[in-house]
């Protein structure tokens, strides 16, 4: 009986270790929550405090503004979604990072390497692809650009995390395919995207991970 309980064991560890080896399970749910709540910041503040709700996108143009109104708006519109951005970064980074430690997991592994060039090469060539449809001043085709470079991304790293970035990245990409269709409500779908989808994940991530 003992011989099968040692047997056991054993068999768990080498799973542990395999998935260890060709997986990075250090991404914690806590930066999910995190990063949907600080889009829902940024949203909340480009609606009532950037646009003021007053304001339309139509035909790629800020409209019912002056030329001088129009290029600060836009300014701090691109300011408030790179603040997002950094910030969501920042706090993935740093409940990963505690959840390593706390689990006494190694971060910095052939793996997680992997993961980062696969995550960020789809978001550097969306980032090019945004500043081309700002030259061109198509405002309309950059939040569902934004969505769909950000779920390739996802979809690109979930081969190495947990499966449910690759389904979050779907989802996103869904999402961003949906705001390019339906162009009137660019914000609302990038909150959702960005925010809801965010929240709704880390919480099923930690839910199933972590507690």
């Amino acid at each position: 009986m003992d011989n099968k309980s040692n047997y056991s064991d054993d068999l768990k560890v080498i799973k542990k270790m395999m998935e260890e080896s060709s997986r990075f399970l250090s991404l914690s749910g806590l930066s999910g929550i995190f990063a949907g709540l600080i889009a829902l910041a940024g949203g909340v503040a480009a609606h009532f405090i950037i646009l003021n709700t007053k304001t339309s996108i139509i035909d790629g143009l800020l409209i019912d503004l002056s030329l001088q109104e129009s290029g600060k708006m836009q300014t701090l519109l691109i300011a408030d979604a790179l603040t997002v951005l950094i910030l969501a970064l920042a706090g993935s980074f740093y409940f990963s990072y505690k959840k390593s430690k706390k689990k006494e997991l190694n971060v910095w592994t052939p793996v997680s390497r992997r993961m980062l060039v696969n995550l960020f090469l789809p978001l550097i060539a969306g980032g090019f692809f945004i500043l081309l449809l700002l030259s061109a001043n198509q405002w309309l085709l950059i939040v569902p650009a934004m969505l769909i470079f950000y779920g390739l991304a996802l979809v690109n790293a979930g081969k190495f995390t947990y499966d449910e970035i690759f389904y979050l990245g779907i989802t996103e990409i869904i999402t961003g395919l949906l705001a390019g269709i339906f162009q009137g409500s660019p914000l609302l779908f990038w909150t959702f995207g960005f925010g809801l989808l965010h929240i709704g994940y880390g919480l099923f991530m930690y839910r199933k991970y972590e507690r």
